[in-house]
């Protein structure tokens, strides 16, 4: 459904110092630079996928949605989407997808949800009663009422993205690119959200592209994830593997029956914490097996737990640890 290969995205920006000597001398002569947000990204994504795209602020995400949307144009590579050329905005290509962004609006702020469904039924060409319909069932899904005849100021802000959903999926769209549908929810009205997506991927066989800061989305929804790092492509396959691929340890919490020593412990693994009688080890994956028979043999243990580091702390530790890569030009 969704193609790309060697996709790229160059800026040309001002190359202008600060204050008025700068602005100046940038008047007479002009110098600019090149700044790559995307580099070479090559993926594919099947019909009816719910794939994770993450990276961190200023990684390429949006850009990339952009250009998968036609929004704006590569500077590089190939990208087919549902069978279009995505740059070329045809008609049939429009019909078949939806952006979803967190932080735009597309209904009208004074109005009630109700009055720009109605304007967008008439964009897509359907009938009052198709329309009426559709807008039925959707509510329905995303358990909004009486909220759609209310004006859109006066909504609440899950309620609004909620009305928003609705607006975007009105006319069935097979491809979905999602940036941070959840952004600024509180945890009940992202746990609903989330609850319609997969609902909704699962009635329709929609393929969905889901950008998130919130990893409760990504592990929710998403068997897949891309991950880019300064504008290329760094994981591509499931969640565990990344999890996997940045920490080659895991995590071993123990309870034990008397408090242990820091010496006793050092054999089994690098301490991450000790106080009283519990215990953190990290724990190299291939050893654990063996690890956790020795302190089960070794101490009197009332409680042990292994789980991977959180897959956020994994992924920030990625961004702090590699150095940024110089603007090209």
């Amino acid at each position: 459904m969704i193609e790309v290969e060697g996709l790229s995205k160059t800026y040309r920006v001002a190359a202008k110092q600060p204050g008025l000597a700068g602005t100046l001398r940038h008047f007479v002569h002009r110098r600019s630079r090149e700044v790559a947000a995307v580099r070479g990204l090559s993926f594919a994504i099947d019909p009816g996928e719910m794939v994770g795209f993450l990276g961190a602020n200023g990684a390429g995400k949006t850009t990339t949605l952009k250009m998968l949307c036609g929004l704006i144009h590569p500077s590089a590579g190939l990208v087919r989407v549902a069978g279009f050329e995505p740059r070329r905005r045809q008609r049939a290509f429009l019909q078949q997808i939806t952006l979803v962004m967190g932080q735009k609006q597309q209904l009208i702020w004074d109005l009630p949800p109700l009055d720009s469904l109605r304007v967008n039924a008439a964009v897509y060409g359907l009938s009052d009663s198709e329309a009426q319909r559709r807008i039925d069932a959707l509510a329905q899904m995303l358990e909004l009422g009486e909220e759609l005849t209310r004006p859109v100021r006066k909504l609440s802000l899950g309620q609004r993205m909620k009305a928003e959903l609705l607006a975007a999926l009105l006319h069935q769209p097979s491809v979905l690119f999602l940036d941070e549908p959840t952004l600024g929810l509180d945890v009940n009205a992202q746990a609903r959200v989330r609850g319609f997506l997969a609902e909704y991927n699962r009635r329709t066989g929609a393929t969905v592209l889901l950008t998130s800061h919130y990893m409760a989305d990504i592990t929710a929804l998403c068997p897949r994830v891309l991950l880019i790092h300064q504008g290329a492509l760094f994981h591509d396959g499931p969640l565990e593997q990344l999890a996997a691929r940045l920490a080659p340890c895991r995590q071993v919490r123990l309870e034990l029956a008397e408090p242990p020593t820091s010496e006793a412990l050092a054999p089994f693994g690098e301490l991450e914490c000790l106080e009283g009688r519990a215990a953190s080890l990290l724990v190299p994956r291939d050893r654990l097996t063996a690890v956790v028979a020795q302190l089960l043999a070794r101490f009197e243990v009332l409680d042990l737990e292994v789980s991977d580091p959180p897959i956020e702390e994994l992924i920030g530790g990625l961004f702090r640890d590699q150095p940024s890569a110089p603007s090209a030009g």
